[in-house]
């Protein structure tokens, strides 16, 4: 297995993915399959290139089986603050550690830009991806009611990471 940042070059097998992700765990997105299928895959190039984005992917072979997302807030008064975003591994991939080396590189990664504060959002239910987050040292702060689904109401917990200057 082998971790490295994205680029816009991989940006057909990054949106193959993430559009997998939506599809197979709808609930644990905030974004939508039908809504992200209909993008450009300029989209997802432009995400990958982004100077405030930065993407990790876990590679087996030559093929992408996980990534992870940190983007930087832009606003002075909080560039000290980056989010988590669209943590998803391949099923097929599960129970490798492949999470927790995704984490880790973005943990490093965001210490090297001077991050101080990571925040994510984790959907109810989703009990590994918490467990996970834990292991990596955040903790809950509170729970919202943030997606509807089908009808159905999901709860997001509120995470956080505070990150000791580098």
């Amino acid at each position: 297995m082998r971790i490295r940042r994205l680029c816009s070059s991989d940006a057909s097998a990054y949106r193959s993915l993430r559009l997998r992700a939506l599809a197979q765990c709808p609930q644990a997105f905030t974004s939508s399959r039908e809504e992200d299928e209909q993008l450009p895959l300029s989209v997802s190039q432009q995400r990958l290139g982004a100077a405030d984005r930065h993407f990790w992917g876990a590679f087996h072979g030559d093929e992408l089986c996980g990534m992870v997302g940190l983007e930087r807030e832009t606003r002075a008064k909080s560039r000290h603050k980056a989010r988590v975003v669209g943590l998803y591994v391949a099923h097929e991939q599960t129970g490798r550690g492949i999470g927790g080396a995704l984490m880790r590189a973005l943990i490093d990664g965001a210490r090297e830009a001077g991050v101080e504060l990571l925040v994510l959002t984790v959907t109810q239910g989703q009990g590994s991806a918490l467990r996970l987050y834990e292991r990596s040292g955040f903790r809950s702060f509170g729970l919202e009611r943030a997606l509807k689904l089908g009808g159905r109401f999901y709860g997001k917990h509120h995470m956080a990471l505070e990150l000791a200057p580098s």
